[in-house]
């Protein structure tokens, strides 16, 4: 059986037993699209009362379809209860996930509506003045982080024609989900040409590859930095 809820930023799915394929295609996958269709992404909250045991061969496929159908109209899920061997299975699938997914014990649901409303993590950018942008990545990010900050980069590119980009890591944990790696991929696909170098900044030792990466994809100048040496980053970046 599924119930859905839903108030204006969450829709919320229990699910108990039994749970066959009707459930799906009659309850859950109805209620996707209105959410989908009324907001541009989706915060779920999904609550398992059922096992692993308790759902049909044909529930499964269902819930596999329904998940490929709506791959980009999530924008975070939390699950809570789910038996341990489906959050095993949730977690390891999570990381094809276009957005953040977490997992939680029975009875956490109010922790997981807290997830769910946080900020994860932010872009802020700051014009140093003669060309320079400083921007830097706090947290772990999704793609609403690289949507609001779209327009401010596109801003500053409109009032120089080409500019020298820091980029400072020092607080930036990583990607929540495929979909956020490929907002911050298109975000530099689209303004690569006009990076004249960049410096990055960090410690981390997947950061430091970032130089290398940098280079490759700028076809232009780039200098990794520790995280103790951002003004000699930021001086490098100011000579000519």
């Amino acid at each position: 059986m599924i119930e859905i809820r839903r108030n204006d930023s969450v829709l919320e799915v229990r699910i108990s037993a039994p749970v066959t394929a009707a459930d799906y295609k009659d309850i859950l996958v109805p209620a996707l699209d209105e959410a989908i269709a009324t907001s541009e992404h989706v915060r779920m909250l999904a609550v398992f009362d059922a096992k692993v045991s308790d759902y049909t061969f044909g529930a499964m496929v269902e819930d596999a379809r329904m998940g490929l159908k709506h791959w980009r109209g999530f924008d975070r899920v939390a699950v809570v209860g789910a038996a341990k061997g489906l959050r095993h299975a949730i977690r390891a699938f999570s990381v094809l996930m276009p957005c953040p997914v977490m997992t939680f014990d029975a009875g956490q649901e109010d922790e997981a509506r807290r997830w769910l409303e946080e900020s994860l993590g932010s872009i802020h950018q700051t014009d140093l003045g003669n060309g320079v942008l400083h921007l830097k990545l706090i947290g772990k990010l999704d793609s609403k982080a690289y949507a609001e900050e779209g327009g401010d980069i596109d801003a500053f590119v409109r009032r120089n024609e080409g500019f020298r980009l820091l980029l400072d890591l020092r607080e930036f944990d990583g990607w929540q989900g495929l979909g956020a790696i490929g907002d911050h991929l298109k975000l530099v696909r689209d303004h690569v040409g006009l990076v004249e170098k960049a410096a990055i900044v960090g410690d981390a030792g997947w950061q430091r590859m970032a130089q290398e990466v940098g280079k490759r994809i700028l076809r232009k100048e780039a200098r990794w930095f520790p995280a103790d040496s951002f003004d000699a980053a930021k001086a490098w970046l100011g000579t000519a």
